[in-house]
């Protein structure tokens, strides 16, 4: 698993890393009316990180639910409009756990944000505690 920091929207550097990544993944998205700076241009890019705060993954779920609605209504491509009806929701994905915060939480997202979770300790079973000499051999 590779863990990835959210991007920043506070410095040039930041800004510019998140309008290529949007560049980077609007070049892969095969909608028959998409057009060069569907995810680029005016204020997607702020919009979008708003929304995803920069996190990858929430970025992938809200495109990838885009495009399918797109497709569905035969807009096929992706405007603020669309976006705004589409809430992102990880907690109806199979495998992840909400409680070990697999399942992230945004401030401004109302609507599809899964319910928060009394958090369980960890199991500590097999946690090496130190102290005790290895076994002679």
């Amino acid at each position: 698993m590779i863990n990835l920091d959210p991007f920043h929207y506070d410095t040039p550097d930041g800004i510019a890393a998140w309008v290529n990544h949007l560049a980077g993944t609007e070049d892969q998205l095969r909608l028959f009316r998409a057009a060069p700076g569907m995810l680029t241009d005016g204020t997607m890019p702020e919009y979008l990180f708003r929304r995803t705060e920069g996190i990858v993954g929430l970025l992938k779920r809200l495109i990838e639910d885009g495009c399918t609605k797109a497709m569905e209504n035969g807009q096929e491509n992706l405007t603020l409009d669309l976006f705004q009806e589409i809430p992102i929701n990880l907690g109806n994905v199979p495998g992840r756990d909400p409680g070990s915060g697999e399942v992230p939480v945004l401030k401004d997202e109302g609507k599809g944000a899964p319910p928060k979770r009394r958090r369980h300790g960890r199991n500590t079973v097999f946690d090496d505690q130190g102290g005790r000499p290895a076994a002679d051999a």
